[in-house]
């Protein structure tokens, strides 16, 4: 009896050897699973919020596109203007939310616009993460190659280009539009690199 009690126990103790390898691939799994659940009921659960904004981009509607981002990112943020959204605030924003207008803007634009876009080519002026880092020589390179700025100056949001032919990256733009100016930027793109938007 005893024998036989002892004789699963090298069995038991060869599985545990193989279990942790076991499990870390099963936590991988359910962990990948989980994450497209997670996407799967935003898209879902979002369907109405991201319909209008979807349709918009589908008949190449930059600028009522562009109008409807700001208003689903204004009620993502429970605020009722741009004026009301602080920097710190900006780098608690959804990172799945971010994800899903950047996947609108890059698959009904042909990869031309989208926030992906803008922080590729913030990144490649020399741009970084570190929000106390705000570098207003890269963030002017950075507007005028979106064609946001002529000679150093902010255009109008009325003055940029909603043509399909915009500059790559121009769109989404009116959310930049913050009081906070490069301060706003700054916080914003180091949560588009932080979201891992690229």
């Amino acid at each position: 009896m005893s024998n036989e009690s002892l004789s699963p126990q090298p069995a038991s103790n060869s599985e545990s050897q193989s279990q942790p390898l076991s499990l870390n691939s099963l936590s991988e799994r359910i962990d990948r699973l989980e994450h497209k659940l997670d996407q799967a009921l935003l898209l879902l659960t979002d369907l109405y919020r991201y319909r209008k904004l979807r349709d918009l981009l589908a008949t190449e509607n930059w600028r009522e596109a562009d109008e409807e981002t700001t208003n689903i990112m204004l009620e993502i943020m429970g605020k009722s203007s741009l004026d009301n959204i602080i920097p710190d605030e900006v780098m608690n924003f959804p990172c799945s939310a971010l994800q899903l207008l950047d996947q609108l803007w890059m698959s009904y634009s042909n990869n031309r616009f989208g926030f992906s876009v803008q922080q590729q080519i913030y990144t490649r002026l020399g741009g970084n993460d570190d929000i106390s880092d705000v570098d207003m020589k890269v963030l002017q390179a950075m507007g005028t190659e979106m064609g946001w700025m002529v000679n150093n100056k902010l255009l109008d949001y009325e003055d940029l280009d909603f043509s399909s032919s915009a500059p790559v990256g121009c769109h989404p733009s009116g959310w930049w539009r913050s009081p906070y100016g490069a301060k706003m930027a700054v916080y914003f793109i180091a949560r588009l690199m932080r979201c891992g938007i690229k």
